[in-house]
Formats: C-alpha cells, structure tokens, sequence
C-alpha cells in the first residue's frame, strides 16, 4: 500500500504542472507586463516540476507499482502545453513578432507536435532527438531581450527546423555524469531565471547576459557531442 500510494503522489506531483499551465494561460489572457512576468515565473515553476518528476517516478517504481496508468503519456501532455502552446501563446500576445509576422508562431508550434510524436523522441542511451522543445526558454529570452522581430522569427524557424534534424541533446535528468554536471549547472541557471523574474527591469539587463552562456553552451554542447568520432 504505501508503494502505491507513493506512485500516485509521484503523478499528482506531475500533475501539479498542470494546474500551473491553467494559471499561465489566466495571466496570458489577463496580458500585460506584470501579468507576462509573472507567467514567465510560473514557466519556471513548470519546469522544475518537470525535472523533478522523473526521478521521483524512477525511485517510486511507478511502472511497476501502477503499470495500468501511463505517467509518460501524461507528462507529455503537460510538457506540450508547458514547453510548447503556453511559451508560444505568450510570444504571440506580447506582441513580440508584431501583427505581420505573427503567423511564423506556427512553425515552432507544428515542429514541436512533430518533436513530441516522434517513437524515438528520447532515445534509448539517454537524450533527446532533435531540438527538445525548449519554447518556454526561449519565449523567456525573446520576451525580455526585446529583439527585433526580424531575429526573434529567425530563430524560432531555425530552432523549429533542428526539431527535424537528428541530432541528440543532453537529456539532464538521465543518468549519467554529463548529465548530473548539467543538472548543476541549471540549477544555477534557474535561480538566475527566477532573479530575472524578480528584479525591477532596469537591472534585469546584466543578468540575462550571465544567464545566456548556460542555453546557448547546452546547444553548442549537444551538437559537440554529434561530432563523427574518429576510429
């Protein structure tokens, strides 16, 4: 009994990220800079939960204690309107690709229904396949760099087109020591987020350029890591 009862919590904590999706989506339809900062911070939230979860399921055995509930098939769930729907919602009613552009919003959403369908999304030794769906991070970074239109929808069809192309990005919470040296550095990261979230505009400018190196070093990583090995 109290195996089963801790993989049900296991999975009303992944379900938690979808009680947080029901209040991002209210901020975003409220609108406004406070409303989109805080959504922003509730995104953050989000993803803990989502980097939490997994381990907790591998402890608690939840496949094995409760085979006839599909854990994954819900984190899914949550992860495409949390990673994917939400982020891109956001984009679109901050008004950050401007009226003209605002349709290129349907690449990224159609490349990550394509990335979450795909049988060898995560492969068997540990990351992921094609661009992860990381929409929530860069709808945070879009949001509060203020770039120009023209560079925000170069790369969201950029990063929407990597969806398609087959090369693996570091999954952090697998095992693994690479994998644990990430973990580390995005619990770093995350808390930089979250001082972003909190700080007064003026002074979030030299935080986000510290926080930068953490998302475009795991790009640049994970395509290191593609590199043909020599014999």
């Amino acid at each position: 009994m109290t195996r089963i009862l801790a993989a049900w919590g296991v999975h009303a904590f992944t379900a938690l990220g979808l009680v947080v999706a029901a209040g991002i989506a209210a901020l975003l339809v409220e609108g406004g800079e406070a409303a989109f900062t805080r959504a922003l911070g509730w995104m953050i939230v989000a993803t803990a939960i989502d980097a939490l979860d997994g381990p907790l399921a591998r402890w608690a055995r939840v496949q094995e204690v409760l085979p006839g509930f599909d854990g994954r098939r819900l984190d899914d769930l949550i992860d495409f309107l949390n990673y994917t729907c939400l982020p891109l919602l956001l984009i679109w009613r901050a008004g950050l690709l401007g009226d003209a552009r605002a349709w290129w919003l349907l690449a990224p959403l159609l490349a990550s229904a394509y990335g979450f369908s795909q049988a060898d999304a995560k492969t068997g030794d540990g990351y992921f396949l094609g661009f992860p769906s990381y929409w929530n991070v860069v709808a945070f970074y879009l949001y509060f760099l203020k770039l120009d239109a023209r560079w925000s929808v170069a790369i969201l069809v950029a990063l929407a087109l990597l969806t398609f192309v087959p090369l693996k990005y570091f999954y952090p919470t697998q095992p693994g020591l690479a994998n644990r040296v990430v973990c580390i550095l995005a619990a770093i990261w995350g808390g930089m987020l979250v001082l972003i979230v909190m700080l007064p505009s003026a002074s979030r400018g030299p935080w986000l350029l510290v926080s930068l190196p953490f998302p475009l070093g795991y790009l640049m990583f994970s395509w290191w890591l593609n590199r043909p090995r020599t014999a």
